[in-house]
């Protein structure tokens, strides 16, 4: 009659195996071979193991004569296994992504799951699986644009410099007008949020006319001083340039970026410039208005307020406005830049020549 291997656990082996067994992340096949180990060594046989554990007499037996002959190394092996092996070979993947690199459906732009899936024989959770592994989305595009400013070191550099290192005495202010935003009544009262379904909005709407934002945004403490109008040419941008010297105390030096907007620069705007001596204004390179952080807070009330807000009116829209900047105002944060014009740069300079690398090609 055969006798089950005598198991007598170190204590170093024992905290081990109990560590695995309550580790909440240890694999089924390593608790399961853990707990053998640990019952053989409390001195049950093979056929009380396994009817404690539910398995059979033989698969115990393994297990404790495994460990008797290797240790903790014999039942650790095997125990994470990584899913069955690929189906497919590696030339097949390699073209998948071959195709997906270098070309086109005919009558397409871009490749989908269903055109791959037509053109290489394989299934569509296939080419899904294959996409996913080699980070490739054919569905998806991103927009970008390189400033060709004939200045735009010289621009960035002066930006940067008032984000990081402030002039004291003085207050920064990032400036910018978020035009033509609409008054839009819908033609259909929506349903509300319920569980099980998302709101609903009709697709078309009444227009009830437009305003425009005019917005300053203060680097140091990210308050805004901000008014509507009904237009945005150079009159209107005095008069909230004029609204900002009304605002700010008297004695402070007052730093205002901006984009190069022909009404930013126009003639009278110079002479208001000039009778304001502490005014200074700093423009934005061309295709650069990622510098100017007030598109920021044009982005947090578009899509906090004015996305699905529903109008009657003008005065109803400048209303939601003024007291969304007020609610704002009331717990604001600061702009807090860390990038170096340097590091600006670094990832231009990458850009172009990724760019021209295209255009050789």
């Amino acid at each position: 009659m055969r006798v089950a291997q005598h198991i007598d656990l170190t204590a170093e082996d024992r905290e081990i195996l109990e560590s695995l067994i309550k580790a909440p992340r240890t694999s089924v096949r390593l608790f399961e071979r853990s707990r053998i180990v640990l019952l053989a060594n409390e001195g049950l046989d093979n056929h009380q193991i396994g009817r404690k554990l539910g398995i059979t007499r033989q698969k115990a037996g393994r297990w404790r004569l495994r460990y008797f002959q290797n240790g903790l190394a014999a039942i650790e092996k095997d125990a994470y296994r990584s899913g069955r092996k690929p189906t497919h070979e590696t030339n097949v993947i390699e073209e998948i992504v071959r195709k997906t690199l270098q070309e086109t459906p005919e009558n397409a732009t871009h490749w989908s799951r269903s055109s791959m899936s037509q053109a290489s024989g394989l299934s569509e959770s296939t080419i899904g699986r294959i996409w996913s592994n080699h980070g490739l989305k054919p569905h998806l595009t991103k927009g970008f644009k390189l400033s060709n400013d004939a200045k735009f070191v010289e621009k960035l550099e002066d930006i940067v410099g008032l984000y990081l290192s402030p002039p004291e005495h003085a207050i920064v202010f990032s400036c910018d007008e978020k035009s033509q935003i609409q008054a839009l009544d819908r033609t259909q009262p929506g349903l509300p949020l319920k569980k099980g379904r998302c709101g609903t909005m009709t697709h078309d709407y009444r227009r009830n006319g437009t305003t425009t934002l005019f917005a300053a945004l203060n680097i140091a403490d990210g308050k805004v001083i901000g008014t509507c109008m009904a237009r945005h040419r150079h009159q209107e941008w005095i008069k909230f340039l004029n609204k900002i010297k009304k605002e700010t105390p008297g004695k402070k030096e007052i730093h205002i970026i901006c984009d190069n907007y022909a009404t930013h620069k126009h003639e009278k705007v110079k002479k208001w410039e000039k009778r304001n001596k502490r005014f200074h204004f700093h423009f934005t390179p061309t295709s650069a208005s990622w510098l100017n952080m007030v598109e920021r807070f044009f982005r947090d009330i578009t899509e906090n307020q004015l996305k699905r807000g529903v109008f009657k009116s003008i005065s109803d829209l400048t209303e939601v406005i003024e007291g969304y900047i007020e609610r704002h105002n009331e717990t604001p944060k600061p702009i807090i830049w860390t990038a170096t014009a340097k590091d600006i740069l670094e990832k231009v300079k990458r850009g172009r020549d990724k760019l021209n690398k295209c255009q050789e090609m």
